[in-house]
């Protein structure tokens, strides 16, 4: 049975968790407010590049751009963007399950994987997955040079044929609540079709279409890996935040659980000291 020392030892341990939990919840808050910022700017213009692209290719025969050139898959890369640290709910569990689902898809002998983040990187390692290369550290401070870096090494193992094709798994910020985890194709780029009975709006290109695909490619895959890195960051602020604060919440719970446990016992030992004040006074009295 746990004396009266020992609740409170327990609550004081208790009380200095919980003031760790909310510093670690108000300096999520902060970092998600400016995360917050970078991917709404960042959104509009991945969005637009992606349109253009699209529409460009789809007046071009795919093999004009080693990009667009589409292969019998017979080998599949999986980026997979994950957090350095824990202590932020399910996030990386529910990163790390849709993987393992891809991989049971698509076949592990089939799938090689590029890992962002400590997370998904120990997780793999453990098991027998090919891992091309791995990049961790790059959320403390997240540049686009980060996102070059990776997008360049992506470029260079689909136009060797090292890999047929490319998608990213990662998890996209909705709100503070919500982060939901998405499957996208990076490579290679699907033109747009125009639906049946409409035709694609034409442009007047000052270049040939093939020089401003060989020029904007490139760019696009980075644009989208940065655009999918920023997205993970400030759904990974998103969930810490969160879970901080049900923790906080937990703590203040349970101490009051621990409080009233402390009252109890402290009542009962006054009880029983005065029946023993009372009773030892009327032994005298006999």
């Amino acid at each position: 049975m746990a004396t009266l020392r020992d609740i409170r030892r327990r609550i004081g341990s208790i009380r200095n968790t919980k003031q760790i939990t909310r510093a670690m919840k108000v300096v999520a808050a902060s970092r998600l407010r400016k995360a917050q910022e970078r991917i709404f700017n960042a959104r509009p213009y991945a969005n637009q590049m992606m349109a253009l692209l699209q529409s460009v290719a789809a007046r071009l025969e795919q093999q004009e751009h080693p990009l667009l050139a589409r292969r019998p898959e017979r080998k599949s890369l999986l980026v997979l963007v994950t957090a350095d640290r824990g202590l932020c709910g399910a996030f990386n569990a529910n990163l790390v399950r849709a993987a393992q689902s891809y991989l049971a898809e698509h076949g592990e002998e089939k799938v090689s994987l590029v890992t962002v983040g400590r997370k998904g990187r120990d997780f793999f390692r453990r098991r027998q997955v090919q891992i091309v290369s791995e990049h961790v550290n790059i959320f403390r401070h997240l540049e686009f040079l980060n996102a070059q870096t990776l997008a360049r090494e992506l470029i260079e193992l689909y136009t060797s044929e090292s890999v047929d094709s490319i998608d990213f798994l990662y998890n996209e910020f909705k709100s503070v609540m919500s982060q939901n985890v998405k499957v996208e194709r990076y490579l290679p780029i699907d033109p747009i079709s125009a639906p049946e009975g409409e035709y694609l709006v034409d442009y007047i290109y000052e270049q040939p279409p093939a020089d401003i695909l060989r020029t904007l490619l490139p760019r696009y895959v980075e644009v989208q890996v940065f655009r999918a890195l920023l997205e993970s960051q400030a759904a990974e602020y998103a969930a810490r935040m969160t879970a901080m604060d049900s923790a906080t919440n937990n703590a203040d719970d349970l101490m009051e659980t621990l409080r009233l446990r402390l009252n109890r016992l402290r009542q009962a030992a006054i009880t029983k000291e005065i029946i023993e004040v009372v009773s030892g006074a009327q032994a005298l009295e006999y």
